[in-house]
């Protein structure tokens, strides 16, 4: 076995089966240390691991995020985790990450000082330090995604040499903000089709970028996103929509 690697008999006390038990999923596997659980969940999918199949790390040497960059996880604090679903409509996948946001956002307001914020397309933030990063992988088979890796790490204590950092209130309780992270994320990532009305308000009321003047991935001023999750800009004689790449704020 890499020598990067250690599985856990416990996560906080709990052992594998009990924590499953007590978030509600099927399966979870848990990790002293590992290089990534999108690594491992990606390798647990293929073996034909279940829907709610929960991957969890104590501390990630090779953590990462979106464009290859490296997300740091050290021991002990923050939640290092990966989801496995089989989710059934392809075109979800376009706001996954958004959703995904949204749930994070919901279930984590009760464990910080002030309403998260969100960032287009992955990022979640308080104080305008960064608390949490999401990256979905999907792998396909004939045009169809036969399973989606949803990699999901929070800062629940701002680590020390990062002062761009945030992290939650003073003492949470781990346990209790990974039943609620669970609780929220799972519904989010069945949802069918494109942003709802209901969920654009729900992104505009925690927009962190909205109004602001931005570099890239164009430059002009933040309006929003899409139904279809792209973000919308206003350039100097004309609106565009974006959808990939990486919002740099002025």
């Amino acid at each position: 076995m890499d020598n990067d690697v250690r599985l856990a008999e416990r996560y906080d006390g709990l052992t594998a089966e009990a924590l499953a038990a007590s978030v509600g999923v099927p399966r979870a596997v848990l990790y002293d240390q590992i290089g990534s659980t999108l690594d491992v969940a990606h390798q647990l999918a293929a073996a034909g691991a279940p829907s709610g199949t929960l991957v969890l790390a104590e501390r990630q040497t090779t953590g990462r995020g979106r464009n290859g960059r490296v997300w740091s996880s050290p021991a002990g604090s923050g939640i290092w985790l990966t989801l496995i679903e089989r989710p059934a409509d392809r075109d979800a996948l376009d706001v996954m990450s958004l959703r995904i946001g949204m749930a994070a956002a919901r279930a984590l307001d009760p464990f910080a000082p002030e309403p998260i914020r969100l960032k287009w397309p992955n990022d979640l933030y308080l104080d305008k330090k960064k608390l949490a990063g999401i990256l979905v992988e999907a792998r396909w088979r004939d045009e169809r995604p036969e399973w989606v890796a949803i990699g999901f790490g929070v800062n629940v204590i701002a680590p020390a040499d990062q002062p761009q950092a945030a992290g939650l209130d003073f003492g949470v309780d781990r346990q209790a903000v990974l039943r609620a992270l669970i609780a929220e994320l799972r519904p989010a990532i069945a949802q069918h089709g494109a942003l709802r009305n209901d969920e654009l308000d729900e992104f505009a009321g925690r927009d962190l970028a909205r109004g602001k003047r931005c570099v890239e991935p164009v430059m002009g001023e933040v309006r929003g996103i899409s139904a279809h999750g792209e973000l919308v800009v206003e350039l100097a004689d004309s609106v565009t929509r974006v959808r990939s790449g990486s919002l740099v704020l002025e």
